[in-house]
């Protein structure tokens, strides 16, 4: 799921509402509680939504945890000013925050100036930003793991609609006519192909090649590209795949 084009209210909360399944939806793990359901915790009831609450906090600690867990490229943190932004919202003051990561209290505080004015120029940058290109909906927003982060992104809705239609014989089940080695193209085919995939499944590469087969002959291409572009990842030991988060 790719967060950054959640609201920033959805996004500090952790989950949404998907109106898609009528259910409430984690964002760190695609968890859904439906609407309709009551969850019995002991000899109480609650509801999807105090449920959901309770599998974030239960599950994930906080979501600011996984906030600052996700890449530089998202975030624009340093591995350090994620660690003493993490130790600022345990509570702890700027004598000990420097004194734990052997900084100067002066450093602290210069962060705390800093995060203030890139959350002050982020506002307005925003705002700019959705008034040129998100009030018609014209591009499609960047899968949160991708690498390599370029102009090979900028792809309208209408370009994309076309290399669908181009590049497929169909989009349900999908099954593509050829692996394009043009950037954009191929940018487009590999998101089509994780969108069909199940977000909460582990696969194994024997399971994960059957499910792309049946897509395209070339499944080892796929494979392989699906990981290097960001949109899966893989064990160590290679034995197990799953979409990224």
């Amino acid at each position: 799921m790719d967060i950054s084009t959640l609201s920033i209210d959805k996004i500090k909360k952790g989950y949404q509402l998907s109106k898609d399944i009528y259910a409430y939806q984690c964002l760190i793990c695609g968890k859904v509680f439906d609407i309709g359901e009551i969850f019995p915790v002991g000899e109480r009831f609650f509801t999807a939504e105090h449920q959901i609450k309770a599998h974030i906090n239960e599950e994930h600690g906080h979501t600011l945890e996984y906030l600052l867990s996700l890449d530089k490229k998202l975030t624009t943190l340093t591995d350090n000013q994620k660690e003493i932004l993490s130790s600022i919202a345990s509570g702890s003051s700027d004598k000990e925050i420097a004194s734990d990561l052997s900084l100067s209290t002066s450093t602290i505080r210069h962060l705390r100036f800093t995060m203030k004015e890139k959350a002050r120029q982020a506002k307005v940058f925003l705002s700019i930003y959705e008034m040129i290109f998100e009030e018609g909906g014209d591009f499609m927003p960047i899968h949160t793991k991708a690498t390599m982060v370029d102009d090979r992104y900028f792809i309208s809705e209408i370009e994309q609609k076309k290399i669908l239609e181009n590049m497929f014989y169909s989009l349900d089940p999908l099954k593509l006519k050829i692996f394009s080695p043009k950037e954009k193209k191929k940018i487009v085919i590999l998101r089509a192909i994780a969108d069909s995939l199940d977000p909460e499944r582990k696969y194994t590469e024997i399971e994960l090649n059957e499910v792309l087969k049946q897509i395209f002959h070339d499944f080892t291409t796929l494979r392989r590209y699906l990981i290097e572009y960001g949109f899966m990842e893989r064990t160590k030991d290679g034995k197990v795949y799953k979409l990224k988060r």
